[in-house]
């Protein structure tokens, strides 16, 4: 059920992660069992008419509740900021969040409002997104030194 490495067993509120290649990953928080289907919120652009290509942004997006494995057979339990950060109460704080966001329309945005974003905010309370905090390091090197050359 869950990929290497990973806790198969889903609590509410947990951070569900599936990875879609060797750099990103999509992100849904666990929301529990409807007719005993599990279910995970995640954001998407998915059934969108605005798509990520210019500048990695898709202006109607918006918090869905899928099938955990409509969006892939392969994910795993990433709690990844449980040690910086409590978890908030799912039945008291993140079950509301998600009811009321769910079909609200979003901006999707890779670099400051991803799904990574959006599961950590419900989860903790803070948008933290590590994938692309691993990007800014490789990168903010390069742009540093274009900008010292006043190239940038």
């Amino acid at each position: 059920m869950g990929l290497k490495h990973s806790n198969p067993q889903l609590f509410p509120g947990d951070i569900v992660e599936y990875p879609r290649n060797e750099y990103f990953s999509h992100f849904a928080v666990y929301y529990g069992e409807r007719d005993g289907v599990p279910y995970v919120a995640h954001l998407t652009c998915r059934d969108s008419d605005s798509k990520l290509p210019l500048f990695g942004r898709a202006l109607r997006s918006e918090v869905k509740l899928d099938p955990l494995q409509l969006l892939g057979t392969k994910y795993k339990v990433s709690n990844m900021l449980d040690d910086s950060f409590p978890a908030r109460d799912f039945h008291a704080a993140v079950k509301p969040d998600i009811d009321e966001l769910i079909g609200t329309q979003l901006t999707f945005d890779i670099l400051f409002h991803n799904s990574e974003h959006q599961a950590t905010l419900l989860r903790y309370g803070v948008k933290k997104s590590q994938q692309i905090e691993r990007i800014y390091e490789h990168i903010e090197p390069a742009w540093k030194k274009l900008f010292e050359q006043k190239k940038l």
